[in-house]
């Protein structure tokens, strides 16, 4: 599974980007979906999740209220719509397919990888 995320740049801060992840050739049905950052000397963590079916979703505490993450099953897609950027939000930024239906979090749930889009937020 080959999952492409696009939608990264750089913005000022309080801008605006849309992250999209497509797996195309597979359905995103039936798995849990995730946004991941990390940036330069830090950790991969989480940002958000859903599950499959989009009834579900968990954010980050630091990212509440600014970003939303979003499922369309029928194109394959998850995306991340980011408002509000701040400077602290600038990292290579990763979409992930969890092995379960559920907006899991943790790294070890991930199965599949999508590679990272960088975004940067300028002050």
């Amino acid at each position: 599974v080959q999952l492409q995320a696009s939608g990264g740049g750089l913005v000022q801060a309080g801008g605006s980007l849309r992250l999209s992840c497509a797996a195309p050739g597979r359905t995103v049905s039936n798995n849990g979906m995730g946004w991941f950052r990390q940036a330069p000397g830090k950790e991969r963590e989480i940002v958000a999740s859903i599950s499959w079916r989009g009834g579900t979703t968990y954010y980050a505490d630091s990212i509440k209220g600014r970003f939303t993450i979003s499922i369309d099953n029928v194109k394959n897609t998850v995306y991340l719509q980011m408002n509000s950027l701040k400077p602290e939000d600038t990292a290579v930024y990763y979409c992930a397919q969890f092995r379960s239906p559920v907006a899991a979090t943790a790294l070890e749930r991930v199965h599949y990888w999508g590679k990272g889009t960088l975004v940067t937020v300028s002050s």
